[in-house]
């Protein structure tokens, strides 16, 4: 399953700075834009992977996972 998010990137002196739009939190600066994107994804993926186990451990023995789908 392949998931988007929405990089906002912007040039600030010598750095590029990035947010991802949908998860609070991430963040990213690097010195080149490609450095940037490659940070963002990777603070990204940590970022959900936290947050699932997060919530897998909140809800405790017997729960049930379903998917919720977002139209456009």
């Amino acid at each position: 399953m392949t998931h988007e998010y929405t990089a906002v990137i912007k040039r600030d002196g010598d750095w590029w700075i990035g947010w991802i739009e949908e998860i609070p939190g991430v963040n990213c600066q690097e010195t080149s834009r490609e450095e940037l994107e490659q940070s963002l994804r990777e603070a990204l993926k940590e970022a959900l992977d936290m947050n699932r186990q997060d919530a897998l451990q909140a809800a405790g023995a017997g729960y049930e996972e379903t998917r919720i789908v977002l139209a456009a």
